[in-house]
Parts: structure tokens; sequence; C-alpha cells
């Protein structure tokens, strides 16, 4: 079994000991591949470090978080586009839309968003979505850049079938996390209705942890209740569910 964590930030524990035990148990459940999205400037030094230390394990993704798209943000995109220059990175991202924390900052947010679409597309990568209270607005933005060199997921999707069918009529999958445990989600029931070919998983690490860890930090590790939750949902096997999400990653990062 090869399960792929396709979202989490597991370098954000520097701890030497402590983030070696985390990886550890990670290979301990088969969950032998991690992708990491970039936030800001200052993660990249620290993916960078990860990836070095894990290069058959880890794989880059750079963007701008919207969360961190202020004023002055052009300078910013402007220093992580240059940083993609010898590096070897699978998506941009994570970037798009959050409304939740500052609705104030929503015109350049779209910017922001648009230029690294263009990025993504010059480089012929997938990109890698933060949506929060943002459907509508990412929608937008997605429906007038798509097209066949636009792809990618739709990261920590929490939505209802509608949004969903269209995400992935637009050529994404759905980012299923720790959410799709939680009872009250409703999650599971969305899910019954799309195909397990257009899922795959990831923990968003150290956010959003699935029960029985909710409300305490999340690791890549948990990635373990995610899929065995998704097994249930489609009555398959754990095992299934690791062959096709991985597959699925596969085709998406190219790797």
């Amino acid at each position: 079994m090869l399960l792929t964590d396709t979202h989490t930030h597991l370098y954000y524990e520097t701890d030497e000991e402590k983030q070696a035990a985390l990886f550890q148990r990670c290979f301990d459940h088969q969950i032998n591949r991690l992708f990491l999205p970039n936030v800001d400037i200052s993660s990249i030094a620290k993916i960078d470090d990860v990836v070095k230390k894990y290069p058959d394990n880890c794989f880059r993704m750079l963007g701008l978080h919207p969360c961190d798209v202020k004023e002055g943000y052009e300078t910013v995109l402007e220093e992580i586009y240059d940083s993609i220059e010898g590096r070897k990175i699978y998506a941009i991202g994570e970037i798009g839309i959050d409304l939740y924390w500052d609705k104030t900052t929503l015109d350049i947010q779209q910017q922001a968003f648009r230029e690294q679409i263009r990025w993504a597309k010059e480089k012929q990568l997938p990109i890698v979505i933060h949506c929060r209270e943002a459907f509508d607005e990412v929608f937008e933005v997605l429906e007038s850049e798509k097209g066949e060199d636009l792809r990618g997921i739709m990261h920590c999707f929490t939505g209802n079938i509608e949004q969903a069918e269209r995400t992935i009529a637009l050529g994404f999958y759905l980012g299923i996390g720790g959410v799709v445990t939680y009872k009250k989600a409703g999650l599971d029931a969305v899910l019954m209705n799309v195909p397990l070919e257009h899922i795959v998983l990831e923990t968003d690490s150290p956010y959003l942890a699935p029960v029985p860890y909710r409300g305490k930090p999340n690791e890549s590790s948990y990635l373990i209740h995610i899929a065995q939750r998704v097994a249930d949902i489609y009555n398959i096997s754990i095992e299934e569910v690791a062959e096709v999400t991985t597959a699925s990653s596969i085709k998406i990062f190219n790797v």
C-alpha cells in the first residue's frame, strides 16, 4: 500500500528530532509521498530543508497563500516567482482566495490568484487552490482562465455536491482531508455522489486533524484515518483507496 498526502505543512516543525519522528510515523503507515505547499517567502527555505532530507518522499510547491496577500504583494510575488529558478517544483500553491479572515483584500487576492495561474500555465504545472468562504469568487477566476492548461486540486474541499461537480467539470480534483471524519460536516454525503477517481487525500497538517485527534495538532501520519473513512464511505478496502488516490496524485503532479 502506498498513500499520498497531497497537502501538508510538515515543514512547520523545525525541531530536528520531532520532525524526524513525524516522518517516521508517516513511513510506518506507508505514507511515503508528501506534497509541501508554500505559503510565503519565509517558508521557501523550510521546504527546501525538508526536501533535501527526504528527496524521495517530499515534493515542493511554490506560491503565495491568499491570507498573505497584503499591500505590496507584487514585490513578494516577484521574489517567489524568481525563486522557482533553480528549484524543482511540482505545482503552484497554495494559492486562491480566503474571505474568512479579511474581505477587504478581495481585489488584490483575485489579482494575485490570476498572476499565479499565469505562472502555472507558463510552467505547465497544476495549481493547488485554497478556497475559504469564497467558492463563487474562486469559480469566477477559474472559469475565466479555464482551458486544458489549467488543472490541479481544490484543497480542503468542504463544499456541497453542486460545488463538487463544478470543480470537477473545471478539471480539478477534490482534496479530501480530516473534515471527512467529522460527523456533522456532511462531506460523506457529497462523496457518495462523486467517483473515487476525482478525489485525492490530504491532511493540511498541522491543521484540521481527523477524528480521533480532532482539536489537536494534525500530522501526516493521520492520513491513515482519512483514508479509512473514505474507504468506509465507498465500501471498499483502504488498499483500493490508496491505489486510486495515489494514481490520481501521480497524474496531477506528474511524479
